[in-house]
């Protein structure tokens, strides 16, 4: 994205694909015995007293002295203006779920994460790339890389400096109409075109937002003491991980600190 980022923690990260990004932080979650849990999602932070209730979607509540939400914007993604018929709406997707081998499939967006769902459904899938503009901008270079590698080798085709305008449906199938008078169907749409902030969830932690960032000192740290914020939504720019990895040292740093000087009966 053309930001220069020295990493300030111990993780050493480097520009890559989604799967060498997860395989690293797999790795670093098994190595440092880190407890997980998925496939649920939080609703709301509440501080009681000296500390945080976390209430989620598997009614399962947990207790802390300090919460770090580093949820990004994706959790929220961008739809397009135009509406979705609903009859075909099982067909159109915002990552990767639902997706089948053997599909025809239109990938819609000029990011990462277009390009990665592009180049991962290509080598099951015939797929198209549709960006609005002309040529990638906001690609990093391994992605840019294995975009035109597959293009030239004929596992996906390009539709750039075109844009999709409407939506309906043909035969129960999404037919796609363009900006440059063609139409196609297609058995499968994926929009990545971005994320919003998530101004609702962020509203029921008590976090207040300023033009549509989460205002936070420097340590990262929000209004509400022990409540912290990272990543996307404190950023003005956003998509970068490296700078969301030094926030998270920051914030480590000063949790830290805390425990040190309660540990000392000092002040908290």
């Amino acid at each position: 994205m053309g930001q220069k980022v020295e990493c300030e923690g111990r993780i050493t990260f480097m520009d890559g694909t989604k799967e060498t990004t997860l395989d690293l932080f797999d790795q670093l979650l098994d190595k440092h015995k880190v407890t997980t849990a998925f496939n649920t999602e939080v609703e709301r932070v509440d501080k009681k007293e000296d500390l945080f209730e976390i209430t989620t979607t598997s009614n399962t509540t947990f207790k802390a002295r300090n919460v770090v939400i580093a949820i990004g914007k994706m959790g929220k993604p961008n739809k397009p203006s135009y509406k979705i018929p609903l009859s075909i709406r099982q067909f159109v997707n915002f990552n990767l779920d639902r997706c089948s081998k053997g599909e025809k499939v239109l990938v819609v967006g000029g990011g990462n994460s277009a390009a990665e769902y592009a180049y991962f459904l290509a080598d099951t899938n015939d797929v198209t790339l549709n960006y609005r503009r002309d040529k990638f901008t906001r690609l990093n270079p391994e992605n840019f890389k294995i975009i035109k590698e597959y293009a030239k080798d004929g596992k996906l085709r390009l539709k750039l400096g075109v844009d999709s305008t409407t939506l309906e449906s043909e035969h129960g199938k999404p037919k796609v109409h363009f900006s440059d008078g063609t139409s196609e169907v297609y058995d499968r749409i994926i929009y990545a075109i971005g994320g919003t902030t998530p101004t609702e969830f962020l509203k029921k932690c008590g976090i207040e937002l300023k033009s549509k960032k989460v205002e936070v000192d420097e340590n990262y740290q929000t209004r509400t003491p022990g409540l912290y914020a990272a990543g996307d939504i404190v950023t003005e720019t956003g998509g970068s991980i490296a700078i969301a990895l030094n926030h998270g040292y920051a914030i480590a740093k000063h949790i830290a600190q805390k425990s040190k000087t309660r540990e000392s009966g000092g002040q908290r």
